[in-house]
């Protein structure tokens, strides 16, 4: 009777006790993941959970025409963003030629995303000519005048350079002096010593000519009229926020807002130096050698890389009122560091006391860019998952008599070898349902429909998988073995079977998920997950379960019950080597011997 082969392959068959321990630990830890994140239960999609959906009117911006090519671009800017917001599951997509419908599921930073979704996300560089700490008009809390300033906190951010030749700024090390004034100057002689300074763009040496007063620079801006808004502007409420700065172009000072520590500051701010658009990339990064924390580092395009090197060299050099300017994100001052000199090779981070979520939030809108067209929000409703609930539990039922039909199969056919399918169906479940659950949190997935549907598809795969390695054990049977060597012998070539068929699912699953968007994803991405789940378990738990069985006598006695009889299966007489006989064969042999 042929044994097995020994060595390294012998090892492990000897021992299929490790395998069933390791996938055992590998279930308990993480369960236990599971219960210590609090999260026991999938997340589940808008079409099953309900959630909020948001309608966006678009407008067309100066230059910017309401068609199909700036909607599309539209909607595949706010997915990006929302799903960089770790919104899975997130639908977005376009009715009518001017509106967006954003779906967004119950149990994600909704507030969050339906902030940023529709911004448009303008970004502009601005001298700081003036600041101070804003409540209502003629009782801003200040410090007395001083021709070098106070030190107040200012919303929080520093540059500095890459390199180590630059020197880190810190914010709010520099503070405007008190009222409407910088650096002891009133706002008007402000406005005026930024006129007088270099353009945008050009060097702040080799003489460059003053520019006219703001009046004229500046678009016809009323010089009397700005100071009037900075005197009465108060960010301290929401509709003197609002209208600060809004409609301002970017070669005109301004005025703006910004909050530190639940502290609202005003500025007045000198016309932009570096546009958004010059941002090559931003991407959050946590400080793990300066210990500055969360921060935002820029990348700035070959022009952007010139202006910022010149903008904050002139600020270094105090060419402009104070060396101090302001990041102006769609009108809000989101940090105002100081210079202390100029910050040259086209990288730069935005620092100071950053949480994770405010660093990765604004280096998403950063990185996503400009929206093509102006939004304005219409409406945002509830949605409610009746429907959804009705359907999931219809796809339940559906997929429960599906499992009853083929756990009633295997136990008519296999008999006893069903309980071994059943029991690696149970595995593949339960690793397929604590997975999922951990994924919910970690990555925003969201199970919806079509991830149910794709679920109990895989009940399917993962049960032709046991079906191919049982019926190779049968075909050796019916060759004569017994159950040992030969569920050691089928098992190479199911396993070839296996992983083949399995690779073509996964393929499969994984095209899909690349060529598709919204809920088809989610079917892809749960076929390709419990595809790999059925390499693992059957790998893992089936083999060496079989393996234990073959060496108990139910099994390999063949009994009827089995599903491995010898007698039911056909199997031919057992195999036997021929033997020479112990000593010399010489003479005539007795027949009564033989």
């Amino acid at each position: 009777m042929a044994a097995p082969k020994r060595g390294r392959s012998a090892s492990a068959q000897s021992k299929p006790g490790r395998s069933l321990v390791l996938i055992l630990i590998a279930i308990v830890a993480l369960a236990g993941g599971m219960f210590a994140s609090g999260h026991t239960t999938p997340r589940l999609g808008i079409d099953l959970a309900g959630g909020t959906s948001i309608t966006l009117k678009a407008k067309a911006d100066q230059g910017s025409a309401i068609n199909k090519a700036n909607m599309d671009t539209a909607v595949d800017i706010m997915n990006r963003r929302v799903n960089g917001l770790g919104v899975s599951e997130a639908e977005v997509q376009t009715q009518g030629s001017d509106n967006i419908i954003v779906n967004i599921p119950k149990g994600t930073n909704s507030k969050e995303a339906q902030q940023q979704v529709g911004t448009t996300a303008k970004l502009y560089f601005r001298p700081v000519l003036a600041s101070e700490p804003s409540g209502p008009a003629g009782q801003s809390p200040s410090p007395s005048p001083s021709s070098s300033g106070g030190s107040s906190p200012k919303p929080g951010a520093s540059p500095s350079s890459s390199g180590s030749s630059q020197p880190k700024a810190s914010s709010g090390s520099t503070s405007p002096t008190a009222g409407a004034t910088s650096q002891g100057r009133p706002v008007t002689d402000a406005l005026k010593a930024d006129a007088a300074t270099p353009s945008p763009g050009s060097s702040a040496s080799g003489g460059t000519k003053p520019s006219p007063t703001p009046s004229a620079s500046a678009g016809g801006t009323d010089t009397s009229k700005l100071q009037a808004q900075y005197t009465a502007l108060d960010c301290s409420k929401p509709a003197g926020r609002a209208n600060a700065g809004q409609k301002a172009k970017p070669g005109d000072p301004t005025v703006a807002c910004g909050q530190n520590k639940k502290i609202w500051y005003k500025y007045l701010l000198g016309p932009a130096a570096v546009d958004g658009t010059e941002v090559k990339k931003a991407q959050a990064i946590f400080d793990t050698q300066g210990g500055s924390g969360w921060q935002v580092q820029m990348t700035f395009t070959g022009g952007g890389s010139k202006k910022f090197a010149d903008i904050t060299g002139q600020l270094a050099t105090k060419q402009t009122p104070q060396n101090e300017f302001g990041i102006v994100l769609d009108g809000e001052v989101v940090s105002s560091p100081f210079v202390q000199q100029a910050i040259t090779g086209g990288q730069a981070e935005i620092s100071g006391s950053f949480t994770q979520q405010e660093a990765q939030s604004l280096a998403n809108v950063l990185s996503y860019g400009a929206l093509p067209l102006s939004f304005q929000e219409q409406s945002v409703t509830t949605v409610t998952a009746a429907l959804g609930g009705e359907q999931l539990h219809a796809g339940l039922l559906a997929g429960a008599i599906g499992l009853a039909l083929v756990v009633l199969y295997l136990v008519v056919y296999y008999r006893g070898l069903s309980l071994v399918a059943m029991a690696s169906l149970l595995v593949s479940a339960i690793l397929t349902y604590v997975i999922m659950s951990l994924l919910g949190p970690a990555i925003g997935f969201a199970l919806n429909l079509p991830a149910v549907c794709g679920a109990i598809v895989a009940i399917g795969i993962t049960a032709d998988s046991f079906i191919v390695y049982f019926e190779r054990i049968r075909d050796e049977i019916r060759e004569g073995r017994t159950l040992r060597p030969a569920v050691e012998r089928a098992w190479p070539r199911a396993r070839r079977t296996i992983l083949v068929s399995d690779f073509v699912s996964f393929l499969a699953a994984a095209v899909l998920f690349i060529v598709t968007v919204g809920k088809v994803q989610g079917f892809a991405f749960t076929l390709g997950l419990t595809t790999l789940l059925d390499v693992v378990v059957v790998f893992l738990f089936t083999k060496p379960l079989m393996t234990l069985l073959a060496r108990r006598k139910f099994f390999a006695g063949g009994h009827k019950w089995s599903g491995l009889d010898p007698k039911g299966l056909g199997a031919k007489p057992p195999l036997r080597r021929t033997r020479r006989p112990a000593g010399p064969a010489s003479g005539p042999v007795d027949p009564k011997e033989a």
